[in-house]
């Protein structure tokens, strides 16, 4: 991405560290310049080796707007997938420690986003980590006190890669219009009505039957094939091309 004046590199330290799947850990970050963002607007990230060599890659923010230390935008968490091949993932997995800072910027990314003013119902289709800024998405709703109906589908594949998980199922169980849909593709279904499949025509239906109308936007963010995938069962399901936004990343 091209430098953007109104989102200059600063300097972030990392303040928490948890671990969320095998793979996935959370970073949590204390900004130097604090900026207000939207659910589901993401940052760059920049690593600088000592020979000048120079990484960066884009994460999604997890962390909600107004939420806890996020409130005035002074913290915000990444939600950091181990990838074997990558050139940044692997640092924060193995070399980063509390303390250590990095640079970033941001908020960018302003077609992916949500906020409780945008009301719903609300449609959210994840796959893999692409459930990160859809959990912010969830996470603006309960921090906000919306009663938007909202509705994730979220695929994985298996059990112990559902990233948020045990969030995800107490928001679940709130029962005030947030529905949790789970399906695994490589693992029999843990709870009741939820699937061990890959995501279909007939799953996209039964998620927008769950919403109390026709849902008034959909996300959908994953892998270019996950994304593609669940785009058409969106459209096949009945759901206009005209309100899902995608957020796609890698292969």
């Amino acid at each position: 991405m091209s430098e953007v004046p109104q989102s200059p590199w600063q300097a972030a330290s990392i303040t928490r560290i948890e671990k969320r799947t095998p793979r996935v850990t959370s970073f949590f970050f204390s900004l130097s310049r604090p900026f207000v963002y939207q659910a589901g607007q993401h940052v760059d990230v920049r690593l600088t080796a000592p020979d000048g060599y120079q990484a960066r890659r884009s994460y999604s923010i997890a962390s909600a707007p107004g939420k806890g230390e996020a409130m005035e935008g002074a913290t915000i968490e990444l939600a950091i997938e181990k990838l074997d091949d990558g050139e940044v993932s692997p640092f924060f997995h193995e070399v980063a420690a509390i303390g250590d800072e990095v640079e970033l910027r941001g908020p960018l990314g302003g077609h992916f986003i949500w906020s409780a003013s945008d009301g719903g119902p609300i449609l959210l289709v994840g796959g893999g980590s692409g459930v990160v800024p859809l959990m912010a998405m969830a996470r603006q709703r309960e921090a906000s006190g919306s009663k938007a109906p909202m509705t994730l589908v979220f695929s994985a594949r298996v059990w112990d890669e559902v990233i948020f998980r045990d969030e995800l199922v107490d928001l679940d169980g709130r029962q005030d219009g947030f529905n949790l849909v789970l399906t695994l593709t490589r693992e029999p279904a843990r709870r009741p009505m939820h699937h061990s499949r890959r995501i279909d025509a007939r799953m996209m239906i039964e998620a927008v039957e769950r919403l109390p109308k026709a849902p008034a936007l959909a996300f959908v963010c994953g892998s270019n094939a996950f994304v593609s995938a669940a785009a058409q069962a969106l459209i096949d399901a009945g759901v206009p091309a005209d309100l899902i936004r995608t957020e796609r990343y890698g292969v």
